[in-house]
């Protein structure tokens, strides 16, 4: 089976932001000196803007096109994380580099009714994740994809039927260098049924051997064969018991043990624990669970145990415990430069794990890093993250004061002004009326061009009569509308 997604990186950006598909909109790449279009989303390609047309040209067909510069490396991520997504459908898939990917179906598609009902099956779940596709089955490599990119969409080739499909399509849907189409095109060769059946010493001395492997391929006398993705191995350890455990002790030695082995393929691997969840499968069948997480990526087996440890009370072993698993689903680079930084006494380390043991004992959410954004409205202005490693992409800006507690969500609030432009006399928030004694302002803040979907907003630092100070604004102007007041932080 092939899978085609022509649509995979415009696809993927409209995902993220809806609003892009009311635009024509088109990746480029520089090649050869000039900028080409890679991708195009469905508003360009009505109107005849296909991947492989100059940047320039397109955009004089189409003025208002929209361009983002692609990126071929994060393109490839996606489809390979798409490629191992589809190991739910076989055991066998393979990336095929740029827009595709190659699946091995034999003794599968029963498991679903039968191939129609299966390659159904995969279209609507790749449509639900946004992903346009065009998909085909047939018994060779070569023909699903020739059907793919250039037949029918949904075609499911009958078995030994490979030459009839191929007859009708562009010689391109074998697969073939640019230069040797060339060559095909200016003998008018048009469908590959006007030379499938010619002889095989004349189609060489013409174009050489690439042409009779990629056709052989194609009909099943020449052997290709998929090269399979393999899927990282999860980091887990198991240990079953010879008899269900029940006390603590000998929970902790099951953990301990499980640690000492994890830690050690993650020390080897040049990795860490960011989260770890430990599981009690019990003799009745339920499953006893606790996590924990990590500032900084460890492999430090001490310290995971007293971060375990502090959750071991919260188990029940009931009639005792058969079998342990643990499992970090979330790991890290841990560079061996860094490693010898934070192992140094008094150094980060430390840190690291009083926080995550601070973080154990007040739970998960208890403590937050904030990282600065690129964006002008402050709440979209800041990011969380939970490592301790990680480097802002931007500094702080310092040349405005800001509020210390800024709200998640601006909240709605009621304002008495004198005359437009003016700072409020007062306000009301929640049933409560303040009334202010100092204000300062407005600054002006306005959204990014590309994003654009709310007014303007005049900030306004001011005091009340008890000394309290907040941050406000007024959305919109006044003589444009109705604007709106909300109050959005607090001074200290």
């Amino acid at each position: 089976m092939a899978i085609w997604l022509p649509l995979l990186a415009t696809d993927r950006i409209e995902k993220g932001r809806p609003e892009l598909r009311e635009l024509a909109l088109v990746l480029s790449t520089p090649q050869n000196g000039r900028t080409v279009v890679t991708a195009s989303n469905r508003r360009a390609r009505k109107e005849g803007i296909l991947p492989g047309k100059v940047l320039a040209d397109a955009k004089a067909m189409l003025p208002e096109l929209q361009n983002l510069p692609d990126h071929p490396a994060t393109t490839a991520r996606v489809l390979e994380s798409l490629a191992e997504w589809c190991l739910r459908f076989s055991p066998i898939a393979s990336v095929d580099a740029p827009d595709g990917i190659l699946l091995d179906i034999s003794g599968c598609a029963h498991l679903w009714g039968g191939e129609k009902p299966y390659l159904d099956h995969i279209v609507a779940r790749l449509a639900q994740g946004g992903y346009g596709t065009r998909i085909a089955i047939a018994d060779t490599i070569g023909t699903a994809w020739a059907q793919a990119h250039f037949g029918t969409q949904g075609t499911i080739v009958e078995s030994g039927q490979q030459a009839a499909i191929l007859e009708a399509l562009p010689p391109a849907a074998l697969r073939l260098e640019t230069s040797v189409l060339a060559r095909m095109e200016k003998l008018g060769f048009r469908e590959i049924g006007q030379f499938l059946h010619m002889p095989k010493s004349m189609l060489r001395r013409r174009f050489g051997d690439a042409l009779l492997l990629r056709l052989g391929q194609a009909l099943g006398t020449e052997p290709e064969t998929l090269e399979p993705i393999v899927p990282e191995l999860p980091y887990q350890e198991r240990l079953p018991c010879l008899e269900p455990i029940r006390t603590r002790p000998a929970i902790e030695i099951a953990l301990q043990t499980l640690l000492e082995s994890l830690c050690k393929r993650l020390a080897k691997e040049g990795r860490g624990m960011r989260s770890g969840v430990l599981k009690g499968y019990r003799v009745d069948g339920n499953i006893q669970q606790i996590q924990i997480g990590t500032s900084r990526a460890s492999h430090n087996p001490e310290h995971l145990f007293r971060l375990f440890a502090l959750q071991i009370a919260t188990i029940e072993p009931a009639l005792g415990i058969e079998l342990f698993l643990l499992e970090a689903p979330f790991v890290e680079e841990v560079p061996k430069a860094q490693e010898a930084l934070w192992e140094t006494k008094g150094g980060r380390r430390q840190v690291a794990e009083l926080l995550d043991t601070i973080a154990g004992k007040m739970g998960m959410d208890a403590i937050h890093r904030y990282m600065p954004r690129q964006h002008h409205w402050p709440e979209r202005s800041i990011r969380a993250t939970s490592s301790l490693d990680e480097v802002p992409d931007t500094d702080w800006p310092a040349d405005r004061l800001r509020p210390l507690h800024l709200l998640s969500r601006p909240e709605p609030i009621s304002v008495m002004v004198v005359l437009p432009d003016y700072p409020p006399l007062l306000f009301i928030h929640k049933g409560r009326t303040y009334k202010l004694a100092k204000a300062e302002g407005p600054e002006r803040i306005e959204q990014e061009w590309w994003i654009a979907d709310g007014r303007p907003r005049d900030y306004y630092r001011v005091e009340d009569e008890n000394g309290a100070r907040y941050w406000l604004f007024r959305s919109g102007h006044y003589g444009e509308g109705d604007p709106e007041w909300f109050l959005h932080g607090f001074f200290a």
